[in-house]
């Protein structure tokens, strides 16, 4: 189906099942047009019932009266008898698939990315279209819900710092229970699900629950924030890894004393609030104080910003720049390739293979 068509007062007629053409009549119907569905076992529906023609005569007569004719896991015969007839009276037809119809439904894990529309996967927005329900996250993209998912129930679930209104147990019961109630879910989370996403407890919820699950990796903003700022997380002779933490909580002595050595890049995800005692203890395990720290906030949104500083001056820095949530911090070399003019970057990259002889 092509959104893009104005269906606004338009005769469109479903040929299916109730239950499977569900997704395909909740989608015309929010386009703006008058759904009738005409099936061999009547059931419950948003369309407008029909009933089944028992002629060629009496399905011409029904087809003349319609705009647009949309097949749903149609039987060949009922596609071939229909197929004729739109070519005959120059009628619209499409052929949808047929939406989930077992008496359980399915869950799928879909990562929005960092919260560029533009970074959502193709495989996201198919989960979407097909979705009777969506639950979504504050960061994930979500403005566009109504076109990538027309005719879904949405569902916010998002979570702000400190503040968690729909608690991560109730969501993992909602997405549950609406799967055994037949539904195809789709749990809409910003960044890659399983990056410090949580998507790991839902996937087994749904498989203790026996319910079919699935994810979609998405674009993480632990690559995609740095990228738009100009770094990279690696480059050749300067960073040959890059380790993403949480700084949700407070690290130990341990962990710290592990970031430092390991060298490279440290990208931290939700870590504004433990900032002070992570670059307190980087430095005290010996990393440089000069080391160049990044800050970039609300990435990929019109009101971004990328603080630079160091680790012995980040804390005052940040708290200059009134550095807010949502936020990813960059430590490491790869931060003045951004950050200096090009012939600054020859002349760091040059000292680094200086001394890698």
């Amino acid at each position: 189906m092509d959104l893009t068509l104005d269906l606004t007062h338009r005769s469109v007629l479903v040929i299916g099942g109730a239950h499977a053409a569900r997704r395909s009549i909740a989608r015309y119907r929010a386009a703006g047009a008058a759904v009738h569905l005409v099936t061999e076992s009547p059931a419950p529906s948003a369309a407008k019932a029909v009933e089944w023609p028992r002629s060629a005569d009496g399905w011409r007569g029904l087809l003349s009266t319609m705009d647009l004719v949309v097949l749903v896991g149609a039987t060949p015969a009922i596609d071939t008898t229909i197929a004729a007839l739109a070519t005959e009276l120059r009628l619209w037809l499409t052929r949808e698939r047929a939406a989930a119809t077992g008496p359980v439904g399915h869950v799928t894990l879909v990562g929005g990315g960092p919260g560029d529309e533009g970074l959502m996967t193709v495989a996201a927005l198919r989960a979407l279209r097909d979705a009777d329900i969506v639950y979504f996250d504050r960061l994930g993209p979500h403005d566009r819900l109504a076109d990538w998912a027309p005719g879904a129930e949405f569902v916010d679930v998002g979570k702000l710092p400190g503040h968690h209104a729909v608690p991560q147990a109730e969501i993992e019961r909602m997405i549950v229970a609406s799967a055994l109630a037949g539904q195809t879910v789709v749990r809409l989370k910003g960044g890659d699900p399983f990056v410090f996403g949580r998507g790991g407890e839902e996937v087994l919820a749904c498989r203790v629950a026996g319910v079919p699950v699935s994810v979609i990796s998405g674009v993480s903003s632990a690559i995609a924030a740095p990228a738009i700022a100009g770094i990279p997380v690696t480059h050749r002779e300067l960073s040959r890894m890059f380790t993403v933490v949480s700084g949700h909580a407070p690290f130990t002595d341990e962990q710290l004393a592990h970031l430092v050595g390991l060298g490279g890049t440290i990208v931290v995800l939700m870590g504004i609030g433990t900032l002070p005692q992570l670059s307190a203890g980087l430095a005290r395990h010996g990393m440089d104080a000069a080391m160049p720290v990044a800050i970039i906030e609300r990435a990929f949104t019109d009101s971004q910003r990328t603080t630079v500083a160091s680790i012995g001056t980040v804390v005052d820095s940040s708290a200059q720049a009134g550095i807010r949530s949502p936020a990813v911090i960059v430590i490491g070399e790869v931060v003045r390739l951004a950050h200096d003019a090009d012939v600054a970057a020859v002349e760091l990259l040059d000292h680094a293979a200086r001394l890698a002889r």
